[in-house]
Order: C-alpha cells, then sequence, then structure tokens
C-alpha cells in the first residue's frame, strides 16, 4: 500500500476545526486524568496519551470527527491485565502500560495494513455488548472504595464495592456529594445537547472550591509538567504476558472508534474506511506507548462534541492533542482537583455504556443468542479483574453455537405414489456429514414401500468435500440394498464440485 493511498486526500484544517479541537481538549483534559487512575497509572500519563494519540491518529484516520485518546473501557482493560503482573501506581506499572500500549498499536497497525479492517465486524454484537454492560458495572464499582474512603479488600471491584458500601462509618460524605454533582453536571450535559460544558463546569468549580479551601476533600496531588518523556526503558521480558490482552483491547476497543465512525459516516453519506481507521487507531496507540501513555481508543461523547462544535476534518483531533501539549508545562495547576471530581467523571462515562436494549433484544430474535450475552456478562464480572476472559469466554461461547447450528442439517420426507422425495436443508460439510447419514438411513428405514427415492439438494448453503463424499456413500450402500435413489437440484455454487464427485449419481 502506498503512503499516497494510505492517506488519502489530504484536506487541511477547516476553521471550524479550530473551535472544534480547542472545545473537545477542555473536556479531554480532566478526563484523560480520570482515565488514567482507573487504569491504576498516575493522572499525568493519561494526560500524555491525550496530548500525542489525538495527533498521531489523524495521520491517516478515516474519520472526520472521531476523537481518540483515553477511554473508560480501555482503561479498565488496561488495568486488568497489568493489575496481576505490577503494583497498580508506581513507574513500573506506567511501563508496562505504555508497553501494552504498544502492543495494541502494532496489533492494529498489522490488521489496517494488511487490509483485515473487516475483523472489526466478527465478534457478534450479542458478546460485545453484554461485555461492555459488565465492564460498565465494574467501572463503577471500582470507583465506590476510593469515593467512600475505603481501601478495597478484594480484587473484583464488584465485590470491592459491595464491602465499602457495607461499612457506612467514616464515609467523606462531601466527596460524594462532589461526584454526585460531577455526574449529574456531565448526564445533563447529555440530555442537553454536547455544547453544554457539563465536564469543564465540574472541574473548574471543584478546582475553585478546592483551591481556596472551600472543599475538604481529597485531591490529585503533584503532576509534573513538561512535555511527555520518551518510554525507552520498557519492560520487555513481560511483553508474552501481554500479547493476549493487547490483542483483546486491540480488538474489542476497537468496537467504539469503528461504531463511532460508521455512524457519522452513515449521517454524512460518505464511505469509511475501517483499514485506514484501524492504521490511524494504531499509531495512536503506538504514539502513547512510545511517550509514556497508555492503551487508548475512541470517545463518544468527544466525537460528538467535535462533531457539533464545528469538525470538518480529522486535523481537528490534531489540534486537540496540540492544545493537551501546550498545556503539559502547565499542568501543575490541575493538583488541587478534587480526585471525586475524577471519579465522578469515569462513573458518567460507564452510566452511558448500561444498556439493557440488547439483552431484550436478543431475547426477542434468539434464545441462543440472548444466553450467550447472559454468559458472557456473568463471566466477564466474575473473573475480574481479569476481565478479558469475559470477551473471551463469549467467543468461545459463539463458535460453539455457531458450529452446533451447522450440524443441525434437517431432512424432509414427502412420498408421490413410489417416489420418496428427500428435501436437504442446511450446511453439508465434515461436521454435518454423520447427521446427514444417520437422518437419511433413518427416513429411507420409515419408507420400505419407496421404489425410487429423490434427494432434491438446493436446500444446502454450503456443500463441502467430506459431506459429499458422505452422501455419496449413502448413496452407495441403499443402491446396493436395492433401492434406487438419485441426487437432483444441485445448487449452483457448488455445481462444479458436485459434477466430480457425485456425477454419476445426479439426475440430469
Amino acid at each position: 500500500m502506498s503512503l499516497r493511498r494510505l492517506l488519502g486526500a489530504t484536506r487541511w484544517p477547516h476553521r471550524g476545526d479550530l473551535v472544534a479541537g480547542i472545545s473537545v481538549a477542555l473536556v479531554l483534559i480532566p478526563q484523560s486524568l480520570a482515565y488514567a487512575e482507573l487504569a491504576g497509572l498516575p493522572p499525568v500519563h493519561g494526560l500524555y496519551a491525550a496530548a500525542v494519540a489525538p495527533i498521531a491518529a489523524a495521520l491517516i484516520g478515516s474519520s472526520p470527527y472521531l476523537q481518540t485518546g483515553p477511554v473508560a473501557l480501555t482503561s479498565l482493560l488496561t488495568l486488568s491485565a497489568l493489575a496481576p503482573l505490577v503494583e497498580p501506581g508506581t513507574a513500573s506499572f506506567a511501563a508496562h502500560a505504555a508497553l501494552l500500549a504498544l502492543v495494541v498499536g502494532v496489533v492494529r497497525l498489522l490488521l489496517g495494513l494488511l487490509r483485515w479492517g473487516a475483523v472489526s465486524y466478527l465478534l457478534s454484537q450479542p458478546v460485545v455488548s453484554a461485555f461492555t454492560v459488565a465492564a460498565a458495572v465494574l467501572i463503577i464499582a471500582s470507583q465506590v472504595p476510593p469515593l467512600v474512603d475505603r481501601d478495597p479488600e478484594a480484587t473484583n471491584p464488584f465485590v470491592g464495592a459491595g464491602q465499602a458500601l457495607g461499612a457506612p462509618t467514616g464515609w467523606n460524605l462531601t466527596a460524594i456529594a462532589v461526584a454526585a454533582v460531577t455526574v449529574l453536571l456531565v448526564l445533563a450535559g447529555r440530555k442537553l445537547g454536547p455544547w453544554f460544558p457539563g465536564v469543564l463546569l465540574a472541574t473548574v468549580g471543584a478546582l475553585l472550591l478546592s483551591a481556596f479551601d472551600v472543599l475538604t476533600v481529597p485531591v490529585v496531588g503533584e503532576i509534573p509538567g513538561g512535555l511527555p518523556p520518551l518510554a525507552l526503558g520498557l519492560p520487555w521480558e513481560a511483553l508474552p504476558s501481554l500479547i493476549v490482552p493487547g490483542v483483546v483491547i486491540a480488538l474489542v476497543g476497537f468496537a467504539e472508534p469503528a461504531s463511532i465512525a460508521r455512524k457519522y459516516a452513515t449521517m454524512d453519506r460518505q464511505p469509511w474506511n475501517p483499514n485506514r481507521e484501524f492504521t490511524g487507531q494504531g499509531l495512536a496507540n503506538v504514539a502513547a506507548g512510545v511517550f509514556s501513555g497508555l492503551p487508548s481508543g475512541g470517545s463518544f461523547s468527544r466525537s460528538a462534541l467535535n462533531r457539533l462544535s464545528g469538525a470538518r476534518t480529522r486535523w481537528s483531533g490534531a489540534i486537540t492533542g496540540v492544545v493537551v501539549l501546550a498545556a503539559l508545562p502547565a499542568a501543575g495547576i490541575l493538583e488541587d482537583l478534587p480526585t471525586a471530581v475524577l471519579a465522578g467523571l469515569v462513573i458518567a462515562a460507564a452510566v452511558s455504556l448500561l444498556e439493557i436494549r440488547p439483552f431484550v433484544e436478543a431475547w426477542r430474535c434468539s434464545v441462543p443468542q440472548f444466553a450467550i450475552a447472559l454468559l458472557t456478562f456473568a463471566i466477564t464480572l466474575a473473573a475480574a479483574p481479569r476481565i478479558e476472559w469475559g470477551i473471551i469466554a463469549g467467543v468461545v461461547l459463539s463458535l460453539a453455537v455457531h458450529l452446533w447450528r451447522e450440524m443441525r442439517l434437517e431432512v424432509q420426507a414427502t412420498q408421490d405414489g413410489a417416489t420418496l422425495h428427500l428435501w436437504l436443508n442446511g450446511v453439508l460439510y465434515f461436521a454435518s456429514a454423520p447427521v446427514l447419514e444417520e437422518r437419511l438411513l433413518a427416513v429411507l428405514a420409515d419408507h420400505p414401500d419407496a421404489e425410487r427415492v429423490l434427494v432434491h439438494l438446493q436446500g444446502l448453503g454450503r456443500m463441502d468435500l467430506t459431506g459429499m463424499l458422505a452422501l455419496r456413500s449413502v448413496v452407495e450402500h441403499a443402491r446396493e440394498s436395492g433401492t434406487r435413489i438419485e441426487l437432483c437440484d444441485v445448487p449452483r455454487h457448488a455445481s462444479e464440485r458436485a459434477d466430480r464427485v457425485l456425477g454419476d449419481l445426479l439426475v440430469r
């Protein structure tokens, strides 16, 4: 793929991109602090990712509105991947997070450059939806112990939240109130529209009240100023342990930016390119890893604000990154920001992921898919903090149900005088071949008076070599017993192979 084709037709920033980029940056700065803490990192590492990831994504990305940076789901996945390996909040943890971002970036780059963007459609909707809802529950639960000033006793956030809520004595009611107001302001902004600066109001208001000692609550603390440092001493010995989590984050974390890009492309009646989007998101994560950040993704709320604020090209994302980059030397002014605000921002982001509709739709349309969604949800909650096992279990269950359905080959029989008509429906392949043999022999045994048997094949969606050979074997055995049996109505897609394997058994 040439660089020219990869970059596509370059459209330089529109003047609306400047306003949109600055507007999103004002929201991204406090959010990046919150998502870094959710991931178990010192808050400044969220700022590093917020500065470099949008700039890198803008170089190649497909969507003109997609805003890249730290997001809630990817941050929780980062914590679940790294917490078993190293102590959260330490410099070593930050180094592992940077390495994980590199793994995520390389996986997405490979998928994009190899033009395998269609892999983003392979995860079934019930699995992704159930996993996302379970992750949202865990995200909210993870904020409860620090919010009520309790150290979690359990590694599972859901269990830890229950323990913290069960001991109400000593709660910091002021911090709880600050978090509640933050959540209300952010949710109100979503109801009123992206133009309402709920995040900014909550951040600036709480920062001023804390700085002037009106609020007595825990604060973020020291935030080192300066540009993002190069992550040169990464713990490469941990790389094998990060491959599977990196692939999971690369695929699951891409569902959100892919949905954003598709949604706005449909609204604008413009095409979008999943290969370019994978490549852009890959570059964003490589940049975040190189500059001491954390794995990043696309944000629904920031992308909506970007579009409403007048963005016209993908360079609005680059402007957002440049604004955050310019603000880094002055990041120390955020040291008095109450941590309760960060908890509120995380909770508000997770609330938007809590959707019951996918479960209801799965129940109405397919009981097996509903069961898969329910099991994925339960396994994700139970496996926390290793929540990647939830999505892996969901994929395995989906494949098992798919294979089970593929093996359900149906044989319908109708008799016209001395002629027995057998209609095959399903997929004829190696796994369903034994089922076919069993069903055909049972039907033939039920109609001993039939002098001629016609097997109609047009209802078969696919026929592989093993399935055809099994069918041939059944027909030949029936003929040896004196039954006149023939095949007809071969599907057009299988006619060439059927002529070679079943030619002498076909009715011409």
